[in-house]
């Protein structure tokens, strides 16, 4: 049996091993790649506590994963030996319940989630289902085209998704593995784009990647700052913080949407009457393979690209702690 180099998490709370783990085998409908870069997530973090439901130690994490094609399991039409392809968050569905019917593939009541139901990229060698593998574009390198496979699909799809116009007022809070691709999708989609981050030094990299306009809420309260610009239209809340998240509602046009694509563990607090005027509050998950390949297309069409940090597979403990301490501009990638 042919060996393969892996990241692993053995227990609740343990570090990271390095450890050598056989090269798995694609079973029916599935193919199996070749790792060349695997990003990493803050929801990584899950695994390596051992806290996500039903997750099964030891698990090899990673969701972020850019490849080639090595072979394909019995009934793999689609897929051939030798193509670039990737794989994000959703790592495969059932096709039977009643959302995969209505084609709501990424919220399968049996959602299969690459690197915490099944081994994930922190390794040489992968396998995954065929529907959940992701074409990618002629000429993108694998460190670019990892980290595009989650934080990228989920502003791009959210924002596409959010109902708002081009033209329209849309203020990205946070500028960081989320915030700085967020900002890049608002800008080259046509919305007049607004930085909301803490602090005057973040706003020249916030210009730079498409920002029209900047709120620095070290100075001022996010929700002033947004009615001094007319308000908004749409706020897509990338920063885990709560309470940087609910300063913004007030800020919000009547009829204006908060999107949620960051995962604060503190509650929201908001006030009712904010709302009453017709305000929303929504989340948004990430989305299945099509809308990856549709987000690295618009990457390949528009320059959207990710600012990454890259690691060889062996550094993936120190790379790993310098994404949870927040060291990392912007996003950490793994090479194989």
């Amino acid at each position: 049996m042919r060996k393969m180099r892996a990241v692993q998490v053995s227990r609740a709370g343990g570090a990271f091993e390095l450890v050598e783990r056989d090269v798995p085998e694609p079973g029916p409908a599935q193919v199996r790649i070749r790792v060349e870069a695997c990003g990493i997530c803050h929801s990584d973090a899950m695994v390596r506590a051992g806290a996500f439901p039903g997750l099964a130690l030891p698990r090899i994490p990673g969701h972020e994963i850019a490849g080639q094609i090595e072979s394909v399991g019995a009934g793999v039409t689609m897929w051939k030996p030798g193509v670039r392809v990737g794989v994000g968050w959703h790592g495969g569905h059932c096709f039977q319940c009643s959302a995969c019917r209505r084609g709501l593939f990424i919220n399968c009541e049996k959602l299969r989630i690459t690197g915490i139901t099944g081994d994930g990229g922190y390794a040489e060698y992968v396998v995954a289902p065929q529907e959940a593998v992701v074409r990618l574009p002629d000429g993108m390198e694998a460190t670019t085209a990892a980290p595009l496979l989650c934080a990228g699909i989920t502003t791009f799809n959210s924002l596409r998704n959010s109902g708002a116009r081009p033209g329209d007022t849309v203020a990205v809070q946070g500028i960081g593995g989320l915030g700085h691709l967020a900002l890049q999708f608002a800008a080259r989609m046509g919305f007049r784009t607004v930085a909301l981050s803490n602090g005057r030094d973040k706003e020249p990299l916030a210009r730079e990647l498409g920002a029209h306009e900047y709120v620095d809420t070290q100075r001022v309260n996010a929700a002033e700052g947004l009615r001094k610009l007319g308000g908004a239209d749409l706020v897509l809340a990338t920063a885990p913080h709560a309470d940087a998240v609910a300063s913004t509602v007030a800020g919000l046009k009547p009829r204006g949407k908060l999107l949620i694509v960051a995962a604060p563990h503190q509650p929201l607090q908001v006030s009712v009457f904010d709302l009453l005027s017709g305000k929303t509050i929504a989340g948004w998950p990430s989305g299945s393979s099509i809308d990856s390949e549709d987000t690295l297309a618009f990457c390949a069409l528009t320059g959207v690209r990710p600012r990454v940090e890259v690691f060889p597979l062996d550094r993936a403990e120190e790379a790993f702690a310098r994404v949870m301490e927040n060291r990392v501009r912007f996003r950490a990638v793994l090479t194989l």
